[in-house]
């Protein structure tokens, strides 16, 4: 899996003879699109990292409509933190977008993997600061923005999400109706 070894050299130095020992505490899953990583209520045993496809993780609001919060591509991390760290039932599910092929690392496996390389805690630690930082500037884009800035500022920041996505998935995640976002679309063209 070279993808997962360039991504991890973006943010540390592994040798060839430590990255197959990294690598070795990861499963690699093929999932189908529309596949169920994990359900609403079920404890959040794992993190999931993206080689190729695209994941997705959602709550049911109080409408019953499925919610988007966060996307994950090609080389993004993935899980319920809050649930992944304390080993609790998560609030939230995660589902393939696409068929994607993902490593898969539980809490235990993860433990493991940094007592043997701690260089690793390095690397988390910065996925995590990464992650921290854009979950931030979206807590201040919803307050700040209207809807169809949202989608503006959306579309140009992440151009192939408008392209790979389906319409409706980036409406939930931009908290739009999809009706809503067609109308904003259509707007934007004329």
């Amino acid at each position: 899996m070279d993808t997962f070894k360039a991504h991890l050299n973006k943010f540390i130095t592994v040798t060839d003879q430590e990255y197959a020992s990294v690598f070795s505490f990861f499963q690699v899953m093929d999932v189908k699109k529309k596949q169920n990583l994990m359900l609403d209520g079920e404890i959040c045993r794992n993190m999931y990292f993206v080689a190729e496809g695209c994941l997705r993780k959602f709550f049911i609001n109080e409408k019953g409509a499925e919610q988007t919060t966060e996307f994950a591509i090609e080389n993004w991390w993935i899980t319920d933190t809050f649930a992944y760290e304390r080993q609790i039932p998560s609030q939230f599910s995660i589902q393939a977008v696409e068929r994607s092929t993902i490593l898969v690392i539980d809490l235990q496996q993860q433990e493991l993997l940094l007592q043997k390389h701690p260089v690793m805690e390095r690397y988390f630690r910065m996925i995590y600061q990464r992650a921290y930082a854009a979950s931030e500037r979206r807590i201040r884009y919803l307050y700040e923005m209207s809807r169809e800035e949202l989608y503006i500022h959306f579309s140009t920041l992440y151009p192939w999400f408008i392209q790979r996505i389906p319409q409706y998935l980036i409406a939930s995640f931009l908290n739009l109706t999809p009706e809503y976002l067609s109308e904003i679309r259509a707007k934007l063209r004329s």
